[in-house]
């Protein structure tokens, strides 16, 4: 199972502070009726993330009724991304 989607990177303070991008509603919704087959507890699914020329491993949870993607500091660095920036996301739902 595989998305591609487009989002704004934003930063959420707390309790843990971290960025991350939102998959849209539809997907989200989409995702959400398989979650139970390819969560490893807690919510949390398994993805291997691509966003320009840097893929790596992670986990989306869901937040708001949407799924996020965590995109870690040297994610960022690499790709150039700030807060606010717009981002397009390959995601390959599963273990990498």
């Amino acid at each position: 199972m595989q998305y591609d989607f487009s989002g704004d990177v934003w930063y959420w303070k707390g309790p843990a502070p971290f960025y991350f991008v939102s998959m849209p509603q539809d997907q989200s919704d989409d995702l959400k009726e398989v979650s139970t087959r390819v969560t490893y507890g807690w919510g949390m699914i398994p993805v291997v993330a691509t966003i320009g020329k840097t893929r790596w491993y992670t986990a989306m949870f869901e937040k708001d009724g949407r799924y996020i993607l965590p995109i870690k500091l040297v994610i960022r660095k690499a790709e150039g991304i700030e807060e606010g920036s717009t981002v397009k996301v390959h995601i390959e739902i599963g273990k990498g």
